[in-house]
């Protein structure tokens, strides 16, 4: 460790929003960082992931883990490396992922800090281990396609979102499953981005054209799987299209993250019975026992040229509020990511 005194900064949760999350909902905090005791690391953070469920975090709802509360340091994954370290299984200089947060620096007991973990030994960039080599990227996109989707070669995919980290990702796994990829995304930066670069079959561009005419002309065989990261009215038109015994992986909403008022259920719900399709939803660290298994898969296709990604990166932990804002515009393509440090 340094002997020059190190700094933390920390953005701490303050306030839940109501609407689009802004500066105001969090303090910026400054600390001393004290030097790691026994059986404790000090971890600097590198990267951090900007992902829709860190706008869920933040509401009082029920969710798959406790939301964030007032006064806690905005939680995160992120990646970083291991400045100092008085544990056995960790030296100095090691790379690491986990829940690091909006800060500079962790210190603490490995288990004390979520999901902590190494980074497998792979020729990759830092960053890969936040998209395509991680649990809010690849590992979400494989085990929501391949166990609650399950695709088969020949059948029409529908992925909204398609432009974003997880939905790029889908789409690519689907092509290699053998399906037919459509594409639903915000921008005709996006919808070229899948297509032209990532071998999507077809994109909507749902601002400009309406999206069921789109899904009739693009799915002129309906839709056998729906891998829906949006929900509200494109959830409405895709399933309108479905097939008999179709599959909707439901992998987010963020159409709802930021509504006031609770808004009502999607209309075309009857159609989940008289199409007989199986609805289910899924979080990926359920799969947590099995993500070694789809980080070697996912390596492999990323060797061959099979899986392709796209960063965005904001530079500066100080704009974070910000960056979690610019998930929210239609014209966001790709991973975003804040670097924090060097």
């Amino acid at each position: 460790m340094s002997t020059t005194p190190l700094t933390n900064r920390q953005y701490r949760f303050k306030s839940r929003p109501e609407g689009m999350p802004d500066r105001s909902h969090f303090e910026l905090r400054t600390s001393p960082v004290r030097e790691p005791g026994d059986g404790e690391i000090l971890v600097r953070t590198r990267y951090l992931s900007v992902d829709p469920t860190n706008r869920l975090w933040m509401s009082d709802t029920k969710q798959y883990m406790p939301p964030v509360s007032a006064g806690e340091v905005m939680r995160a994954g992120g990646a970083g490396v291991v400045e100092a370290s008085r544990h056995p299984d960790y030296r100095a200089g090691d790379l690491v992922t986990g829940l690091l947060g909006w800060q500079d620096y962790n210190v603490g007991r490995p288990e004390d800090i979520p999901l902590l973990a190494p980074l497998p030994k792979l020729d990759a960039p830092l960053s890969a281990f936040l998209c395509p080599l991680h649990l809010t990227g690849g590992l979400t996109a494989y085990f929501g396609l391949f166990e609650t989707a399950k695709p088969k070669a020949g059948e029409t995919l529908v992925v909204s979102a398609a432009a974003g980290s997880v939905g790029s990702l889908v789409g690519q796994m689907g092509k290699i499953a053998g399906c037919r990829v459509v594409g639903i995304a915000g921008s005709e930066a996006g919808c070229r981005y899948v297509t032209e670069e990532l071998g999507f079959d077809a994109c909507i561009n749902y601002r400009t054209e309406d999206v069921a005419k789109g899904l009739e002309r693009e799915c002129p065989n309906g839709i056998d799987i729906d891998f829906e990261n949006v929900g509200g009215e494109i959830l409405d038109a895709v399933l309108d299209k479905m097939n008999l015994y179709g599959r909707v992986a439901v992998c987010g909403l963020i159409a709802t993250y930021n509504d006031k008022e609770p808004r009502p259920g999607p209309t075309q719900f009857p159609l989940i019975l008289m199409q007989r399709l199986r609805v289910e939803g899924f979080i990926v660290s359920d799969y947590h026992a099995r993500f070694p298994e789809a980080i070697e898969k996912i390596y492999g296709w990323m060797k061959e040229g099979r899986i392709k990604w796209k960063e965005q990166v904001v530079d500066g932990l100080e704009n974070a509020p910000e960056a979690l804002q610019m998930l929210f515009l239609p014209n966001k393509v790709g991973k975003l990511l804040i670097k924090v440090s060097d």
